[in-house]
C-alpha cells in the first residue's frame, strides 16, 4: 500500500521506456499482489516490456487464491493489503506447502521490518520507494530457485500425468476431466507419488481441516478419484494403505 505522496518507485523509473533488460527471464511467470493500481499496473507493463509475464492482485485474499492455484516463478506481495495482510498472505502460502520465492514490497522499512517479513517466509524483501531495476535484478535472481518439487509443473507417475499450469490431466494420452477439489487431491497425492499419505495430511493440505470432522468427504473423493483416473486402464496406481491413508505409485 503506497501512502499519500509517496512514489512506490524512484523518480529515475517513473517511465517504461527505459526498463533494464534482465539477464536470463525467458518464460518467467510473476505474481503480484499489490493494492495501489496506478503501481500494479506500472509493474506489470515495466516487468512485461523486460520479458515476464505478470499476474496481479489487488487484495490478500485474491493473492492468496491466485498463489495457491496457480504456478508461479516468483511472487511479489505488498505487506499491508485489504482482506488479509500481505503477511498473512505468506504464512498461509508456506503453510499450504508452496514454496514460491517471495519479494515483499513495503513501506515498512526498518530492519525490525524486514526481519519480521523474512521470519513469516518471505525470500527478499525491498523498502519503498525503490528503483525498478533493483527489482528486476532481485526477481531474477529468485527466479533461479528451481527444483523442488512444488515448483515442478508436470507431475507424471506411470502413463498419467497432471500439468499444474493448464490444470489438465492425461492419461496414456486421453484427457481425463476433474473438478477444481479432484484436481488438488491428485495434484497432492502425485506430489508425494510413492510414499503414504495420511488423512490428516490430506484434510490439512486438500480440504486445510485442521481436524478430522468424522465425515467420509475423504473417501468419497479419493473413490471418485480412482473411478476417473483407473477407468478403461488395467493398471491400478491409486492404492489404500489400510490403516495408514493412500499412496499413488506406478508399479509396472
Amino acid at each position: 500500500m503506497t501512502t499519500a505522496g509517496q512514489h512506490a518507485v524512484t523518480s529515475s523509473d517513473s517511465g517504461c521506456a527505459d526498463t533494464p533488460s534482465a539477464g536470463n527471464v525467458a518464460h518467467m511467470k510473476i505474481l503480484i499482489i499489490e493494492d495501489d493500481l496506478e503501481a500494479a499496473a506500472y509493474l506489470t507493463k515495466a516487468f512485461r516490456e523486460a520479458g515476464i509475464v505478470a499476474d496481479h492482485a489487488s487484495d490478500g485474499e485474491s493473492g492468496l487464491f491466485m498463489g495457491t492455484e496457480n504456478t508461479y516463478d516468483v511472487a511479489i506481495i505488498d505487506r499491508m493489503l485489504p482482506r488479509r495482510d500481505g503477511l498473512s498472505v505468506i504464512s498461509e502460502l508456506r503453510r499450504k506447502g508452496v514454496h514460491t520465492p517471495v519479494l515483499i514490497l513495503s513501506a515498512l522499512g526498518q530492519v525490525d521490518d524486514r526481519v519480521t517479513g523474512l521470519r513469516a517466509g518471505g525470500d527478499d524483501y525491498l523498502p519503498k520507494p525503490y528503483a525498478f531495476s533493483e527489482l528486476l535484478a532481485r526477481v531474477e535472481v529468485l527466479g533461479r530457485r528451481k527444483g523442488t518439487p512444488e515448483q515442478d509443473v508436470l507431475y507424471r507417475v506411470g502413463d498419467l500425468e497432471l500439468d499444474r499450469l493448464s490444470h489438465e490431466v492425461r492419461r496414456g494420452g486421453k484427457e481425463i476431466p476433474l473438478q477444481p477439489r479432484e484436481f488438488r487431491l491428485l495434484e497432492y497425492l502425485m506430489k508425494n507419488a510413492g510414499q503414504v499419505v495420511t488423512r490428516t495430511m490430506l484434510l490439512e493440505n486438500v480440504w486445510d481441516y485442521h481436524f478430522d470432522p468424522q465425515t467420509n468427504v475423504i473417501d468419497v473423493h479419493v473413490s471418485r478419484l480412482r473411478s476417473k483416473i483407473e477407468k478403461d486402464f488395467s493398471q491400478p496406481l491409486l492404492k489404500t494403505i489400510r490403516g495408514a491413508g493412500y499412496m499413488i505409485k506406478d508399479e509396472g
